[in-house]
């Protein structure tokens, strides 16, 4: 009998150094990020007004300067607005002048590395998917609080974005007809209930009013109402404020309702609350738990979503984004690989705009 062909030995995964960049309306956040989502070296710059050329400017400073300390290997964006499906334009974004703008070959074009685009909300669901809160769950939606209402939907570790790569704009269902009027031009979206702006929205209106109810935020902004924010709201709630308590429960209460509804169209396993609203906690997830379950079809007969709080953080967007680069990164080195064992000649990484990034 002849002995048994030996297993051939696996080969090691390569696990590059990558580096995330999240564009928000007031900043740029960058960091190098290895593969376990540690955050190895981070970069905070100011975002210079609306000009496009200043923020990629930015970018390419923060990967220049990272790349001279780390051995980077791709640079993955998450930008805040409509990323095109091939993830390569942002059509539109509400803090930028961006229109039509082709950001991954205006980057690559300037820092020799792979390139990829996504929306900021696909890339921090990605990463609570990977390294946060929905580890370990295959069917996740992911709702970010902040202004408005951003999101994803991750089925087994894949983003799910749609035809036109748009999907995930939850804020912008209705759930009341005839309500609030919306920044996208329509009235009643489930993000002027269930958001950072509408908390902020409610509570000064009632400080402008003679609410006795108003007192301790009357008294927090000495009576300058535009001056209240969100995180002294929830800081008011934390020091016992009964007003401040109802109104996150307010908010929760819009939010379950609306997650109740996501629920019965995707039927995830796993629902992650971030942005910078979640931040308030169980003021706002416990209220949004007894609304979701007493709002959820088939509720009793059913298997019920586990509802949980981020766990990233602001960090989660240039994570995300820095492990979608890593993807591109091995793609990348996958092709020069082939190329060099056929002997064909090397075409130049980014000779055309069309053969940066990911594909």
């Amino acid at each position: 009998m002849s002995e048994a062909r030996p297993r051939r030995a696996r080969a090691t995964r390569w696990e590059p150094l990558t580096v995330g960049i999240d564009i928000g309306g007031t900043k740029v956040l960058g960091a190098v990020v290895d593969s376990t989502g540690t955050v190895v070296a981070l970069d905070r710059r100011p975002t210079e007004g609306h000009d496009v050329r200043k923020v990629e400017d930015t970018i390419v400073d923060i990967v220049s300067e990272f790349a001279r300390r780390y051995d980077v290997a791709a640079v993955g964006i998450g930008a805040a607005g409509f990323v095109d499906v091939t993830r390569t334009v942002v059509m539109f974004s509400p803090h930028l002048d961006w229109r039509r703008e082709p950001l991954r070959a205006r980057v690559a074009e300037r820092i020799r590395l792979p390139v990829v685009v996504d929306n900021d909300a696909n890339a921090m669901a990605l990463a609570e998917c990977r390294f946060g809160a929905g580890r370990g769950h295959r069917f996740v939606l992911c709702v970010t609080l902040g202004t408005g209402i951003g999101g994803a939907l991750v089925l087994d570790n894949r983003v799910y974005r749609g035809a036109n790569g748009m999907a995930g704009e939850f804020g912008h269902m209705q759930v009341v007809p005839e309500g609030h009027w919306c920044e996208c031009g329509n009235r009643g979206c489930w993000e002027q209930y269930a958001s950072g702006n509408a908390l902020v929205r409610d509570a000064r209106e009632l400080v402008r009013s003679t609410s006795p109810m108003a007192h301790q935020l009357r008294t927090l902004v000495d009576g300058d109402a535009d001056a209240l924010d969100g995180p002294q709201i929830t800081q008011a709630a934390r020091d016992g404020d009964p007003l401040s308590i109802e109104l996150l429960a307010d908010v929760g209460r819009w939010l379950g309702v609306g997650l109740a509804g996501m629920a019965a169209a995707f039927d995830p396993g796993c629902i992650i609350i971030g942005g910078g609203l979640s931040e308030s906690g169980d003021f706002l997830i416990e209220p949004t738990r007894q609304a979701f379950h007493r709002t959820l079809t088939g509720r009793g007969h059913r298997d019920e979503p586990v509802i949980v709080q981020a766990e990233l953080g602001p960090n989660a967007g240039f994570i995300g984004a820095a492990d979608m680069a890593r993807s591109a990164a091995r793609r990348s080195r996958r092709g020069r690989l082939r190329r060099s064992r056929t002997g064909k000649p090397r075409r130049r990484l980014f000779e055309r705009p069309g053969l940066t990034g990911t594909d």
